[in-house]
């Protein structure tokens, strides 16, 4: 097996239930000391929970609720900024303004502690994605391919434990019990994954050599996949019904879950192109059209990439097979559970499927994001197929 490497550089009938800060720059790239690179420790291989594993050191109170905050942290500070920002109920999902960004109420206190206790290293893996953009693939195949030397195939932890476990969100599982919570445990590489604009990312991302993924998705299928998830899930439940176009309407004008979508896709591009070596930009399409050149290419990127003697025994093909849409979806941990009460981790798995968006859509809704995609991305050199 490969060592790491040093890193170089729905029709409009549909209904359903629903539910300022200045931009922070890439870091350039500095060659690894033979410190920084460090060899993958070893896991607990009853539970496989390299998460888990490092955060079982001690109980901590449960919340009731994700809008409360550690009794040591500055709920005075907390709840006054949370009187300054804009507040929209986006298709019955409280969302705030932060950062040119509408991020759900639900996810702001975990936003405003990763913000301020997050202390990246080098050698870590930041996933970051909007959500219903391929999220959960992207971690299984990562998670798969930084951690090959520990884990054969049939014994991958993958087969009993959901990629949500095992990259958890900083915005969600890393800062619901704790506000600043032990992470110094967690084997190396470590892997964390976010729906934070680039420019909302902890400083400490930006400052260390950590490597970033953004994944994207064409916005309309993006945009369906989302509308199907929020109905299944906790935070949908009990919310006003609200027609397919409506919802389309607040979309297009950027209102929706860590929206605006153009805004997302572009902060991550500009920081793709400014230093490649730092983020790395996909596309889910991408990886539905040749998942085999994508491994490798996020292989190459983390600094693990395949030995010829790994591709030629199939390891690829073993690592994306262990990661398609139908293996995860089949897996019992996949069928149950959820995290934090709120995300079901069945509602993770839908179609997965490229172009779903014209079951849904209308025509003129299809020309209406074309002509706003066109507009948001002229001159960037970004184009999504319509």
């Amino acid at each position: 097996m490969a060592e790491p490497v040093n890193r170089s550089t729905s029709q409009s009938s549909l209904v359903r239930t629903q539910a300022g800060a200045p931009q922070q720059g890439a870091s350039s790239q500095k060659p690894l000391s033979k410190e920084q690179v460090h060899k993958p420790e070893p896991v607990n291989k009853i539970t496989g929970g390299i998460f888990i594993v490092a955060m079982e050191k001690k109980e901590e109170p449960q919340r009731s609720s994700a809008h409360e905050v550690d009794d040591d942290s500055p709920k005075d500070e907390f709840q006054e900024l949370l009187q300054t920002l804009e507040q929209v109920s986006c298709d019955g999902l409280p969302l705030l303004k932060y950062y040119g960004c509408w991020v759900p109420i639900v996810t702001f206190r975990m936003i405003l502690a990763a913000q301020k206790h997050f202390k990246a290293k080098d050698t870590d893996i930041i996933l970051s994605t909007m959500p219903k953009s391929g999220t959960t693939w992207l971690k299984a195949l990562t998670f798969s391919i930084a951690n090959r030397h520990r884990f054969t195939i049939d014994q991958s932890p993958l087969l009993t434990s959901s990629p949500h476990t095992l990259v958890p969100f900083l915005d969600l599982n890393v800062y619901w019990d704790q506000e600043n919570p032990d992470l110094e445990n967690i084997p190396r590489p470590r892997i964390f994954s976010t729906h934070m604009h680039f420019k909302m990312l902890p400083h400490s991302i930006h400052e260390t050599d950590c490597r970033t993924i953004y994944l994207c998705r064409n916005p309309l299928d993006q945009f369906v996949s989302y509308i199907h998830f929020s109905s299944q899930n906790e935070f949908g439940k009990g919310r006003d019904l609200v027609a397919i176009d409506e919802a389309f309407d607040m979309y297009c004008r950027g209102m929706s879950s860590y929206g605006p979508f153009w805004d997302d896709i572009l902060g991550y591009w500009n920081a793709h192109l400014e230093n490649p070596g730092k983020v790395l930009f996909l596309k889910y399409e991408d990886l539905k059209e040749d998942i085999t050149s994508q491994v490798k290419k996020i292989a190459e990127f983390i600094g693990f990439p395949f030995s010829l003697e790994e591709e030629e025994q199939g390891l690829i093909d073993q690592i994306s097979g262990l990661c398609s849409f139908e293996s995860l979806r089949n897996l019992a941990v996949n069928k149950t559970g959820d995290i934090n009460g709120v995300v079901k981790h069945a509602s993770f798995f839908r179609k997965g499927q490229v172009g779903d968006w014209t079951n849904y859509l209308t025509p003129a809704m299809a020309e209406r994001m074309k002509q706003l995609m066109d507009s948001k991305f002229e001159g960037s050199g970004l184009m999504f197929k319509t």
